[in-house]
């Protein structure tokens, strides 16, 4: 069966937004005040109430086209630790389901392949789709809005 690894975003792009870069709409990443507990798609942790984050408009595509969707997301207002490279579920992933869904070498969604799937259920979907040859890697996604949430990758 295929290996996989849960893909944070990376410090470096991150650290870019912290220190000011603009989000994917041209626009500076919103520092707030967490109330409640946000999902963190660096550390792929929980952003607690009470803590510093940055709100910002986030497309997880190297380049635009047609399918590089583009959405809100929450990161720490200060540098966290990205998780290790495992295929352990992210406490971040505490909803009831989340959208699976693969994506071709060429960064397009691969029809056919999303559904709503049972959070305890993210990994075994993840390996079944990352087996077919035309899939390069996976999404997880918010089942209620179609938020990005991380990538799987084969390991």
């Amino acid at each position: 069966m295929t290996e996989i690894v849960f893909t944070a975003m990376a410090a470096s792009e991150a650290e870019a937004f912290r220190n000011g870069k603009p989000d994917a709409n041209g626009q500076n990443p919103e520092p707030t005040i967490a109330v409640g507990t946000y999902p963190c798609r660096v550390c792929l942790g929980q952003i607690k109430d009470g803590e510093a984050m940055l709100l910002l408009a986030y497309r997880p595509f190297p380049r635009l086209q047609p399918f590089a969707e583009t959405g809100p997301i929450f990161i720490h207002a200060e540098a966290c630790k990205p998780p290790a490279a495992e295929d352990i579920l992210p406490p971040m992933l505490d909803s009831a389901d989340y959208i699976v869904r693969g994506y071709s070498h060429a960064d397009r969604i691969v029809y056919g392949t999303g559904a709503v799937t049972a959070t305890g259920d993210i990994a075994d979907r993840a390996k079944e789709l990352l087996a077919w040859d035309d899939i390069a890697y996976v999404h997880v996604r918010s089942a209620r809005n179609n938020c990005y949430q991380c990538r799987i990758d084969r390991a």
